[in-house]
């Protein structure tokens, strides 16, 4: 039986949800933290274990599938058990798979390891924190929600320098041990501060599109299909954008290293690419408080597509440097957007096992884009196809997002403006 919400809206917009947003913010700079040094790591571990670059893949690969399942789990536990709990055993997790996989001997328990903080590590920290902020906030949801995510990024900025200097100085196997001590203690310190409920927020229209048509929460045909399809479709264009976007998350520590200008400037890179991924969640959530969650997704998407079209012609170190920014500022608002798509288009009690749904299909785009990268160079000896196939996978979420845009300039597309009205006046 699940908890009943706390039932005082005065706590929403308040200074109280701002604190929480805080702390939510610093639980997943610690807990995502494996997302991203991992890549880091990924052309000493294919060295010291003998591997290709598809095999060294496949630990990034089974941990973003473990964090897309762990995030539907993990999220239905903080739904029955509280915030606080979950917490708890996710920085017991993170933890524990730092400190298993700098004692790994083979790839394959190196994976196991990751797989650990995939599962429940990350996954604590990721999908039940953007359903738990989304409640906290109304008037300003869009960039709440994108500070909450941002964190994803400032852990991909803050991580993978520090990792590589530790490669460099202590190696590989005592950073690793290090990093769980840090996360792991981190996350168990803060996860006290998540002990109070959610409040039940009032729900709130969708800013309406030039047609006039807006929709609600609760509205029971979101996109003027039945739930069931919509949520498939939205589940698809994750796994879509998540390919392309993985394509120069992943590779690009080994793709500058394969071009000669070594594993510290691809790591650079990678902190540059995130870093410019932290102001544009925050400039996306701004956005999406004006124009809307599917709209926010429909231009994300367009951006990131231009990013890796220039990936192609350009492959000197300052024109990496350049694209590597500019597709950080592109695609950082992508995944926070499907949080707010289905806050605005679902009914409220099915946001955290929805958006569980939709952040695991974009975390199985990674999981797939990281390894079909991989397998790519093994097969042509070149990351130019690899490329090319992103831009593929991103045509597809680019055809899903503008197809549900414009169901709702359809009319009957989204729910009318007098229900939503009187929702709110209610």
């Amino acid at each position: 039986m699940s908890r009943p919400l706390h039932a005082d809206p005065s706590v929403i917009d308040s200074r109280q949800a701002a604190w929480r947003l805080l702390v939510a913010l610093g639980l997943v700079v610690l807990g995502n933290s494996s997302m991203y040094v991992v890549s880091v790591v990924l052309p000493t571990v294919q060295g010291e274990f003998g591997i290709d670059r598809a095999s060294a893949s496949l630990p990034y690969t089974f941990m973003m599938v473990c964090l897309g399942v762990g995030g539907i789990w993990m999220g239905r536990l903080a739904d029955r058990h509280g915030l606080m709990k979950v917490m708890w055993l996710g920085g017991l997790a993170v933890g524990a798979g730092f400190v298993g996989a700098a004692q790994a001997g083979s790839i394959w328990t190196f994976g196991l390891a990751h797989g650990m903080l995939g599962l429940i590590g990350g996954a604590s920290t990721f999908a039940p924190l953007l359903a738990d902020t989304s409640q906290w906030w109304n008037r300003r949801r869009g960039i709440a929600v994108a500070i909450c995510a941002s964190g994803n990024y400032i852990a991909g900025a803050l991580w993978p320098p520090l990792v590589q200097h530790g490669i460099e100085t202590i190696g590989w196997r005592p950073t690793y041990t290090l990093m769980g001590l840090v996360c792991g203690l981190g996350m168990l310190a803060l996860s006290g501060l998540m002990r109070q409920r959610p409040p039940l927020a009032p729900p709130v229209p969708v800013p309406a599109d030039p047609a006039g048509a807006t929709a609600t929460p609760g509205h029971s045909r979101p996109f003027g299909m039945s739930p069931s399809r919509a949520q498939w479709l939205l589940c698809v264009a994750g796994v879509g954008c998540c390919v392309a976007m993985s394509m120069p998350q992943v590779h690009i520590v080994a793709y500058c290293t394969d071009l000669g200008f070594g594993a510290a400037r691809g790591a650079e890179m990678l902190s540059l690419m995130l870093a410019s991924g932290i102001v544009s969640r925050l400039v996306s959530g701004y956005i999406c408080d004006r124009i809307g969650g599917i709209r926010t997704l429909l231009l994300g998407s367009a951006l990131q597509g231009v990013a890796l079209l220039l990936f192609l012609p350009f492959d000197g170190m300052v024109s990496l440097y350049v694209i590597s920014a500019l597709f950080g500022l592109f695609q950082g608002g992508i995944v926070p957007s499907y949080a707010i798509i289905v806050r605005e288009h679902f009914p409220l009690h099915e946001v955290g096992a929805r958006v569980g749904a939709v952040i695991m299909a974009t975390l199985v785009g990674m999981a797939l884009g990281g390894w079909l990268s991989g397998w790519i160079f093994d097969m042509t000896g070149s990351y130019d196809a690899a490329f090319v196939n992103g831009i593929a996978w991103n045509l597809l979420n680019l055809a899903i997002a503008g197809w549900l845009y414009l169901r709702l300039r359809r009319p009957g597309g989204g729910a009318g403006r007098s229900a939503g009205m009187a929702a709110v006046s209610g």
